[in-house]
């Protein structure tokens, strides 16, 4: 059955790219093609469809566009058109450099509308057509310090991918593990490890899918690596000690991408600065203290968001969103749009700060913290970044606690991979209104 429901399932995805290929295939022969310099033979203009469809099927996987059991259809077709238009951009670079003048964009424009229209249809299909073919899996819930999971599977909208019938302490569940029979799947939230285990080992007899919300010592536990000594198997931990080619590309990036960026958003930097200063007559540039590797501390610059006197007692203060009085309107506008941390790339130019680490928050912000969460000081593992794997998987009121473990599942596991698919998703979630800034909201 499963295998049969994975064939069905590739070839749904399958003639999704074949869609969305179609279009540009349209374009390239019924324009581009011809117009080349040296106008390719057919093997050479398959190899361009092919690379159209591997740069999509790229996009596609970063995204998550196939995400049909889990994302609302409104996500598909967003994450769809992004991967789309990545791929059609790059594909329209490539024709500029296989010719002697600037190729007209208005063929692949066409393309790329139908490729939105033909999105729209596909994931109103594929969504409707496999909660007709699978009915939500009866659902066990399982918690020790999140009460609150089940409620998680109605606020996102999950109800047709799992219909929870049971919710029990983890107490409860071991004495009873017969409870489970019959269940598709269960979900553990923030169990301990010696009781999940259990309750694991047994799901997996029984053949039942387990969703583990994990603790802080098992997203470190995530990175450790497997070695053999004494002939026993062994997970050796060690925290945060990276490559030295690692941390060399890693700055190089954060050079190049971060002056380009200056570059290109400097007209949009001009404006916004003319913008904030005519409103009220006040400073442009906001500065404030925060925390970046090893607690160090930097100035982190923004473009002033919110009054003057927005903090005049000098106490720190939480933002409260878009009905914070403080935000002037200029402020409401760039904040939508996050214009206002356009400035940062200075810092990351500097070095404070890099492209891609867990979001830096004041001293006093952090110090409150660490009193509930002594961990949070492990953030500082890290150099603070601009955005970060909490910035793309999160949303603006997900749980300081839940930030937290996303910052340090980012930090256990470093590389370029990692760091250029958040950069990825950072476009993707630049425009949602849910998306998260950090553990808090500053000025």
């Amino acid at each position: 059955m499963r295998i049969r429901n994975n064939l069905m399932f590739r070839f749904v995805k399958i003639t999704n790219v074949l869609l969305i290929t179609a279009p540009f295939v349209y374009s390239w022969y019924g324009y581009y093609a011809d117009r080349l310099f040296s106008p390719f033979f057919r093997r050479g203009n398959w190899a361009v469809i092919a690379l159209f469809m591997v740069i999509y099927i790229t996009y596609v996987k970063i995204y998550d566009a196939f995400a049909v059991s889990t994302s609302r259809i409104g996500e598909l077709v967003y994450s769809q058109i992004l991967a789309a238009g990545f791929a059609d951009a790059i594909l329209y670079v490539v024709t500029y450099l296989l010719t002697k003048f600037v190729p007209n964009p208005l063929p692949l424009l066409m393309a790329f509308c139908v490729q939105m229209i033909l999105a729209v249809i596909w994931s109103l299909v594929a969504h409707n057509g496999y909660f007709a073919v699978f009915p939500p899996l009866r659902s066990a819930v399982i918690y020790d310090r999140r009460p609150e999971l089940e409620t998680l599977v109605t606020r996102y909208r999950m109800e047709k991918k799992f219909n929870v019938v049971l919710t029990k302490d983890v107490n409860a569940c071991l004495t009873d593990l017969e409870m489970l029979d019959g269940m598709e799947a269960v979900f553990l939230g923030g169990v301990h490890s010696h009781e999940r285990n259990i309750i694991l080992k047994y799901c997996l007899e029984k053949d039942i899918s387990v969703y583990v919300i994990p603790r802080i010592g098992d997203t470190i536990m995530s990175g450790a690596k497997r070695t053999h000594m004494f002939h026993l198997p062994i997970l050796h931990v060690s925290w945060f000690h990276l490559p030295v080619e690692y941390l060399v590309i890693k700055r190089m990036m954060d050079i190049i991408i971060s002056a380009a960026a200056l570059v290109i958003t400097s007209p949009v930097m001009l404006v916004t600065a003319l913008a904030v200063h005519i409103e009220d007559g006040g400073p442009v540039i906001y500065r404030q203290k925060r925390l970046t590797k090893d607690g160090k501390e930097f100035w982190l610059m923004k473009f002033r968001s919110m009054r003057v006197d927005a903090e005049g007692d000098g106490r720190a203060q939480l933002s409260t969103g878009e009905d914070d009085l403080r935000v002037t309107r200029v402020g409401r506008f760039i904040r939508r749009f996050r214009i206002d941390e356009l400035p940062q790339f200075f810092t990351v130019l500097k070095g404070d700060m890099s492209l891609v680490g867990p979001r830096p928050e004041r001293p006093e912000i952090a110090a409150q913290y660490e009193k509930e969460l002594p961990e949070f000081a492990l953030r500082l593992k890290g150099k603070a970044g601009l955005t970060g794997y909490a910035q793309v998987y999160g949303k603006y009121n997900t749980e300081p606690y839940d930030k937290l473990q996303m910052d340090l599942m980012y930090l256990s596991h470093p590389s370029i991979v990692e760091d250029m698919r958040i950069l990825f998703l950072t476009v993707k979630v630049l425009f949602l209104k849910e998306s998260t800034e950090g553990v808090v909201r500053m000025e």
